[in-house]
């Protein structure tokens, strides 16, 4: 997993932020070990205290859940996968509608672009989760 910050927001919730879009994408499947709190860190170019305070958010959130034998694991809980996934949507669809609106785009010639952009070929992606 590719991690990406920026200066304006707290690291550790840009990494909460991100661990959630690899849980609805499925690179931490529901009940899946994480790797630990070091390997994280290290992997995120962050101090483990920083990590530490992401992934216990993320256990009060419900999405991890620490066992004393197996460490950290993914909720097995797919309504509350897929209720994050939708908020994650809906989120990415309000920023785009705010965007297009700052650029004087309707909702209406929005949709008509989706639309039209939606039944082109996709474009060769590389999988990743940002």
């Amino acid at each position: 997993m590719r991690w990406h910050y920026d200066n304006s927001r707290p690291i550790y919730s840009q990494i909460v932020e991100q661990i959630e879009r690899g849980i609805v994408a499925g690179i931490f499947p529901p009940g899946s070990g994480m790797p630990s709190v070091r390997m994280l860190a290290v992997e995120a170019e962050v101090n483990p205290n920083t990590m530490q305070k992401a992934l216990a958010e993320l256990e009060n959130k419900g999405l991890l859940h620490t066992q004393r034998t197996a460490g950290r694991t993914v909720t097995e809980d797919s309504g509350m996968i897929q209720k994050l996934k939708k908020k994650l949507a809906e989120d990415h669809i309000h920023a785009f509608f705010t965007g297009m609106a700052n650029l004087g785009i309707s909702s209406g010639e929005a949709i008509a672009m989706l639309k039209e952009a939606a039944g082109r070929p996709a474009q060769k992606q590389a999988k990743e989760v940002v």
